[in-house]
């Protein structure tokens, strides 16, 4: 019995995760062009431990303020700083990531027009990043389980961490 239990289970919460990637998948196809690559919250990771990329950061001050990936820098969304890659090489490798992706690629469509070579979405975003169990960081730079969901509906796409309006 308990073997059953624990099939079921494991079923429940596959079929749990094909579904959130495949809603998520349709989301994506839905409000991005798709003429921006996405990266993996996995390959991010290893950029960043790598100290390979610059990550950043296109959700509302607020958003970055709660949680944020570290090392990130803050570039906004409604107030681009775009300044903030004055001094970059433009064969850097970048990664930009909002909430689940939406708000990134518009941003990141606008540093591909300053002609970086290297830019990328990031899949799912900060979301996935926490659904995928990597550390994020509030503005003390402490690690923290609150994610800034930017409204309730979009808030269903987080599966860890806590959900903050």
């Amino acid at each position: 019995m308990k073997v059953q239990g624990f099939v079921f289970s494991f079923i429940m919460v596959l079929a749990t995760s094909v579904y959130s990637q495949s809603s998520l998948d349709e989301l994506l196809k839905k409000y991005n062009s798709g003429d921006v690559s996405y990266t993996s919250v996995e390959q991010l990771r290893m950029d960043q431990l790598n100290d390979e990329v610059i990550i950043l950061d296109a959700r509302e001050r607020e958003e970055y303020r709660t949680s944020h990936l570290r090392n990130s820098r803050f570039i906004g969304y409604d107030h681009v700083n775009l300044s903030l890659l004055d001094t970059v090489s433009r064969d850097k490798k970048i990664v930009v990531y909002c909430s689940i992706g939406i708000r990134s690629e518009k941003i990141a469509h606008k540093i591909q027009a300053l002609g970086f070579k290297e830019v990328r979405n990031l899949y799912g975003g900060i979301f996935e990043w926490k659904n995928a169990g990597f550390p994020v960081f509030d503005q003390e730079e402490m690690e923290t389980e609150k994610i800034h969901t930017f409204s309730k509906h979009w808030s269903k796409y987080l599966k860890n961490g806590e959900k903050i309006y």
